[in-house]
């Protein structure tokens, strides 16, 4: 028991706060929408699923589905692999007009992240503007809850299945961001492991990578109690920091990744590994979805804005990208390195998981160690210069950083502009 978590005394908040919406996991889960639709008073649905799987048998076994037990399903294909907030915009604009009493989503992050915003829109029409995070946007929550929700993820990494969270790249600003409230979550996650194993190895990789950012990101931030007093229930953040129970599905998580994503990059039909990917991917979005992330997630987001040609083997969309995963892990290994004095005995716990033994005083150069040859052994670039950043872009790169605090309330270590230009510029020089 870590013992902040007892910390009391009227400047500080003593509670936290799990959302998470039924979960139905398990091999053959899928077939199960229907069922899970019509018990959710779901008639007319709005289906929104990737272009990748427009043609497959997934898509057709659950319209199938939702189609036997009577319902009306309308598709949109109008999904882009890491969301832009114009293209979110278009595609709700495009089946606004329809009947919707329900959304199933069918995809990865990005699906299940426009099925979100598209939900939000539709039930609450405003400025998208208006619902995106501060300092960006003006970060107002919805009145109320939005029409219902079956999230079915195809990867196992970014947990959105899970979460009051949808990140997309505001493009004027060539930074990534998100709307987060307590309404944007699912009613409830099916996760089906069989889903994954037409994944590519990069996108494994890369979602993979995700569920390990997530885990050690939420097990190292700072502990709910650190957060002044909420004095008003509603504005409680959805990040509130490191919890007990966070912790429990934190380093459960890390350890299956270390397990497990190695076999899952080699063999895309093993299913153990496939299975305990998926089952960390889930239960390190119920971790880091209460408890949030830091550092690296808040680096990875001017990343993936300020891209300028790059895209990694699997990913060729006719744009540059860089997949959340990997704008998160590379910038991770550094970040983690520089944190890990300021918080060594949460660090080390991680060290463990990752099957090492920590050693005092350098637990911050084993983590970085074990990145880089996770990196390397699933052919993810180990810096930022190879995704053809340079030290000019330092200060652009920390000022789009700067503007995540959110997420960077919650280091272990509070950073300023200084720490941030360190981590970046080792990112991008490497080693």
């Amino acid at each position: 028991m870590d013992p902040s978590f007892l910390a009391s005394s009227p400047l500080n908040d003593t509670v936290f706060v799990i959302n998470i919406p039924q979960v139905k996991f398990g091999l053959g889960a899928t077939r199960d929408v229907g069922y899970e639709a019509k018990r959710l008073g779901m008639r007319n649905v709005l289906l929104v699923v990737g272009s990748k799987l427009k043609e497959s048998r997934l898509l057709q076994q659950v319209k199938s589905n939702l189609e036997r037990e009577g319902m009306t399903v309308n598709v949109t294909h109008h999904v882009r692999v890491e969301p832009e907030d114009q293209e979110l915009v278009n595609a709700y604009r495009e089946v606004k007009d329809l009947k919707i009493d329900g959304f199933v989503a069918l995809g990865g992050g990005s699906t299940i992240d426009t099925a979100k915003i598209i939900n939000l829109l539709y039930t609450y029409p405003a400025d998208l503007n208006d619902y995106v995070n501060r300092p960006i946007g003006k970060g107002i929550s919805p009145p109320g809850p939005l029409k219902p929700m079956i999230a079915i993820p195809t990867t196992a990494g970014t947990g959105s299945e899970n979460t009051n969270v949808a990140i997309f790249d505001v493009v004027k600003l060539r930074v990534k961001t998100g709307v987060s409230n307590q309404y944007l979550r699912p009613s409830v996650a099916i996760i089906d492991p069989l889903n994954t194993v037409t994944l590519p190895p990069m996108v494994t990789a890369s979602s993979g990578l995700d569920v390990l950012n997530h885990a050690i990101e939420s097990y190292t931030a700072h502990p709910y109690t650190a957060r002044p007093l909420v004095t008003d229930p509603s504005q409680r953040p959805v990040y509130s920091g490191a919890t007990p129970i966070g912790d429990i599905f934190a380093l459960e998580a890390i350890k299956w990744v270390h397990d497990y994503l190695r076999r899952a990059y080699a063999d895309p039909y093993d299913i153990e590994a496939r299975y305990y990917m998926m089952l960390g991917a889930s239960v390190a979005g119920i971790g880091f979805g209460h408890a949030g992330v830091h550092i690296p997630h808040a680096m990875a987001y001017p990343i993936a804005g300020m891209l300028r040609k790059w895209y990694p083997e699997d990913y060729e969309f006719g744009y540059p990208i860089a997949p959340h995963g990997i704008s998160t892990a590379i910038p991770a290994a550094y970040a983690f390195s520089y944190l890990a004095p300021f918080a060594e005995r949460r660090f080390s716990h991680v060290v463990q998981r990752l099957g090492m033994e920590p050693e005092e005083g350098k637990v911050g150069d084993q983590l970085f160690e074990y990145y880089m040859k996770l990196l390397t052994s699933t052919k993810v670039p180990t810096n930022l210069r190879e995704l053809d950043f340079s030290i000019e872009d330092v200060d652009q790169l920390v000022e789009g950083t700067l503007t995540q605090q959110r997420l960077l309330a919650l280091s272990p270590k509070q950073v300023g502009r200084r720490d941030l230009e360190q981590i970046f510029k080792r990112a991008i020089e490497g080693g």
